[in-house]
């Protein structure tokens, strides 16, 4: 499988809209719209996987520098996103701030 970022996407792009524009690539295993939490609005960017790799290769060619419901959209290799402090992926509590002392405010309260 291959995984496709695509970004600059219109707020009125759907996951249905993504699938159909993909479609004639080849096999798509999943076409997803990145959503707001709070909102369910779209964040403007989306993925799409390929069954097979060449079916993307493809994709990219194509549809990069595209427009997509009107907005030129870029089309790109996805990458695994780093899992930090700041996304929800940290662990202790001491990373990110300055940890134990080392802070921006410059107090020594331990």
């Amino acid at each position: 499988m291959s995984k496709l970022f695509v970004g600059s996407l219109s707020w009125n792009t759907t996951e249905s809209d993504l699938e159909q524009a993909f479609s004639r690539f080849g096999q798509i295993t999943e076409a997803k719209v990145i959503t707001d939490r709070n909102t369910g609005r779209s964040r403007g960017f989306g993925f799409v996987t390929f069954e097979d790799a060449d079916a993307s290769k493809a994709a990219i060619e194509e549809m990069d520098g595209t427009q997509l419901d009107g907005r030129t959209i870029k089309v790109d290799v996805a990458h695994q996103r780093r899992r930090d402090s700041r996304d929800g992926g940290g662990g202790g509590g001491y990373g990110g701030r300055g940890g134990r002392g080392g802070g921006d405010r410059g107090d020594n309260r331990w």
